[in-house]
Parts: structure tokens; sequence; C-alpha cells
């Protein structure tokens, strides 16, 4: 369902899941990204989360009750993001509409992070009939399957044809 081709007639690969292929019920499983300390760094200093929590081992060593190199969630977030938009979302995501968000324990560098997402509702757009709205439930898991954090977005993804 999802094959499309090129102008020059060869198939292209990388596309995302079309609303017509979300079906309530259906689980994907992204590939693993590990987070590195370069990455923490980019995002500190990027987004201004400049918490010692995030920027000072000595302060982690010392007085904080979490030991280890934390990630903050948003990056946890921004990450698993990116692994469904890989996954799913490529030319066929077309909005991000909201969400609820469950941090359930730390996340540190050196974690290798997935997401679990299944399907919970899959309905047509009622303004956008090129449109379906779909609700999904994203675990990020690290590398002993430990979920780390569950969000719930809602989004408007492409249908198959643009007549729908």
């Amino acid at each position: 369902m999802g094959l499309q081709l090129s102008k020059d007639g060869i198939e292209i690969l990388g596309l995302g899941l079309h609303f017509d292929e979300m079906v309530v019920g259906r689980k994907i499983r992204t590939v693993g990204r590990t987070i590195t300390e370069a990455d923490l760094v980019s995002f500190v200093n990027a987004t201004g989360f400049t918490e010692v929590l995030f920027t000072n081992t000595e302060f982690l060593k010392k007085d904080s009750d979490i030991k280890g190199r934390l990630v903050p969630g948003a990056l946890v977030f921004s990450m698993a993001e990116g692994l469904i938009m890989q996954a799913a979302m490529q030319h066929t995501g077309y909005a991000f509409l909201e969400m609820d968000m469950k941090i359930h324990g730390p996340t540190f560098v050196g974690n290798t992070i997935e997401v679990i997402s299944e399907i919970t509702e899959a309905r047509p757009s009622k303004s956008r009939p090129d449109r379906g709205i779909v609700r999904t439930v994203n675990t990020v898991v690290n590398e002993e399957g430990k979920a780390l954090m569950t969000y719930t977005p809602l989004r408007f993804v492409k249908r198959v044809t643009d007549q729908a």
C-alpha cells in the first residue's frame, strides 16, 4: 500500500505509513539509538538546558539523589520522535496536534533507546478528507526493555490518495 515511485519510475524507500495502514492495535518498534555524551552536550547548548543536573558532574556525585550522567526528558522525547519519524512519518506525518507524557525513570548517557508505538485511535479527518487523525501510545524503552517514558501523540497523517 505504501509503495511509491519517483518521477523516473524508481521505488522510493524510507517513506512513512499512510493513515490507511494505521490500524488500531498495530504495533511497531523502531531501531535503537544510543544516547552519547556529545548528544547531551549538543542538546544542552542548543536549548539552554543548563541545569546543574545536566552540566555539573561534581554536583551529580556529591549532591544529587540520581547518580550517573543524567539526560533531560526533553532530549529523550526529541530522540524518540526522531526514531518515529524515520520509521513511520516520512512524507506522511503532517502535523503533531497534542500529547500527554509521563516520565517513568531517569535516562543516562550510554542508554540505548527504542520506541514501541501502538496505534490506539485512527479516524478520518472531518475537515481534511486527504488526512486521517491517528493517536499512538509511544513507549520509550532502554536496552534492558525498561520503560523510560510514555507519550500519546495525536497526529494528522496523509491518506493513500489525495481524493480520499
